[in-house]
Formats: C-alpha cells, sequence, structure tokens
C-alpha cells in the first residue's frame, strides 16, 4: 500500500499543472466517497461534507461559507460527472498547454470557476424560473472546463480533434456545439444551475482568448496570487530543511581530552597497521587513519 501511495506522490510532483489539477479532483472525490460510506453506515447523514464545499446560491448562506466559490470547482459528486469532467480537462488542458504555461492554465482554471459560481448565484437571485425553484448548491470543474475549452478553441480557430466516427474536426466547432447545449439547457429542469455556470466559463475563456491575442493577458493577477500562495509553503518548506542547531563553545580542558583521546585511537591504529597490514584495517579505521592525514 505504501508503494501505491509513493508513486501517486512521486507522479503528482512531477507532473504539471494539468495533472495535478487531476490529481486533487480525483482525489478529494475518492475522500468524498469513503466518507459517505462512513457516513452511511453509522447513519451519521446529519454530517453533510458536501454542504461545507458547494457554493450555495443563498446569499445568506454563501456569507458564511465564503471558501465555497472555490471549493466546488474540486469536489465532483457522481462517477460519470468526474469521469467527463476530467477526460474534457486532459483533452483541451494539453492543447491549451500547447500555446500557453502551467502558470496560465491554473489561473485560467479559477477564474472560469469563479465566474461559473458568479453566474450561478447572480441566475438563482435575480431570473424568475429560478427564484421559483428556491435556494440551490453547485459543485464540480464544469465552469472551469469550459474556460479552458473556450480558450483553446478561440485562440487557434484552425487547431483540430481526431474525434471517434466524425475523423478530425475543428475544436472552435466542438466549443460552439457545447456551449448552444448549454444555453438551450438553461429553461431545462435538468440541472439548470450548472448550465448556468458553463457559461460564465466560457465568456471568461472566450473573453483570455480575444484579450491573449491582443497582447493583454488578465490572468496575471491570479497568477501572482497563487505564485504568493506557493512560496509561502516553500518558504515554511525550506525553513524547517534548514534548521540552525547552535552549539555549546568546547571548554580548553574538553578540546584537550578530545585531542588525546583522538590521538590514542590513530596510534592503536597505526600498531594494528604495522603488525597484520593495510588490509586488516576496517572501512571505518581506514576513514579515521585518511582523516588524520588530511590534518
Amino acid at each position: 500500500m505504501s508503494e501505491i501511495f509513493e508513486t501517486i506522490k512521486s507522479r503528482f510532483n512531477s507532473g504539471n499543472i494539468l495533472m495535478k489539477f487531476i490529481f486533487i479532483n480525483v482525489g478529494i472525490f475518492v475522500i468524498i466517497q469513503v466518507l459517505y460510506v462512513i457516513v452511511t453506515l453509522f447513519r451519521l447523514e446529519s454530517l453533510n461534507l458536501l454542504s461545507f464545499l458547494a457554493v450555495p446560491s443563498h446569499f445568506n448562506v454563501l456569507l458564511s461559507r465564503f471558501w465555497t466559490p472555490f471549493t466546488y470547482m474540486f469536489v465532483h459528486e457522481g462517477f460519470m460527472h468526474i469521469l467527463f469532467n476530467m477526460l474534457w480537462l486532459y483533452w483541451f488542458g494539453n492543447i491549451f498547454l500547447s500555446y500557453f504555461n502551467d502558470r496560465t492554465l491554473g489561473s485560467l482554471y479559477v477564474l472560469g470557476g469563479l465566474a461559473g459560481a458568479f453566474f450561478f448565484i447572480i441566475a438563482y437571485n435575480t431570473i424568475p424560473l429560478y427564484l421559483e425553484s428556491g435556494p440551490g448548491v453547485m459543485i464540480g470543474a464544469s465552469a472551469s472546463v469550459m474556460a479552458i475549452v473556450m480558450a483553446a478553441a478561440f485562440y487557434r480557430t484552425d487547431a483540430t480533434l481526431n474525434l471517434f466516427l466524425f475523423g478530425r474536426v475543428k475544436i472552435i466547432y466542438i466549443a460552439l456545439v457545447i456551449f448552444v447545449i448549454d444555453f438551450f439547457s438553461l429553461s431545462s429542469g435538468n440541472n439548470p444551475g450548472g448550465h448556468v455556470a458553463h457559461i460564465g466559463g466560457a465568456i471568461v475563456g472566450y473573453l483570455f482568448a480575444t484579450q491573449y491575442k491582443k497582447g493583454k493577458d488578465f490572468t496575471l493577477p491570479i497568477s501572482r496570487f497563487l505564485d504568493r500562495i506557493a512560496n509561502l509553503f516553500k518558504k515554511r518548506k525550506d525553513k524547517g530543511a534548514h534548521k540552525v542547531v547552535f552549539k555549546r563553545a568546547e571548554s580548553d580542558y574538553d578540546f584537550n581530552y578530545r585531542k588525546t583521546q583522538e590521538s590514542k585511537k590513530i596510534d592503536a591504529i597505526l600498531d594494528k597497521l604495522k603488525q597484520s597490514g593495510y588490509s586488516s584495517l576496517t572501512a571505518e579505521e581506514k576513514r579515521q587513519l585518511f582523516d588524520a592525514g588530511e590534518k
């Protein structure tokens, strides 16, 4: 079991930001599923972990769970939900990284998720159809993934992807089809809040691509913020790794005693060398003799 964890840790540390995001999403999904089994077995239904990670539409609840616009974008409940999100993230994330760096992808993922949360909250507090449905909550990386999909598609409109049964298709057509499906799903009863979030992420991705072509990168503030967080953890790690130990000053008596003992050890090694030869010395004795000769 320890070897499995070491392998996962090694691949996480050596992977790019895309693989790190996939590892984080899958890891959180597994933890939630394990906790769900424990909660069910011990009848702890009152302990609802998702309620503390999902972004709520109600402003009063949001104020008491202000961290949820960030946490919700890494949380999934169903297997098919996380499977399709991670597949889309992997496919289009690799296309995105062929034009941009890790920092930009990470920042756009966060911005897309925040935009999705913003659109979801605003829609559920202003649009009559959603107001009638009452307060809701939302989880999933879909808005973040949509931002990356749209950014990759609109930055290089001629880029293609090989689809089963369809052959090579321009990714901009794929992105537009997904956007149209989300738009016409806004009035459906099947997860309308999720489709609203997709629209928010898509708009951020489109704006990023068009503005970047003009020489403007609005992900830079997020990149600097994430760099500061990463540097904080790095400084803590370095601080622990380079621990300074202050030793008590050695007295003249202790110094003379230590030198006398070292001299006796060297004399004993030299006597053994004369009697039995160099091959009779142990590795430690050879090291001590070598060190004495260097002084």
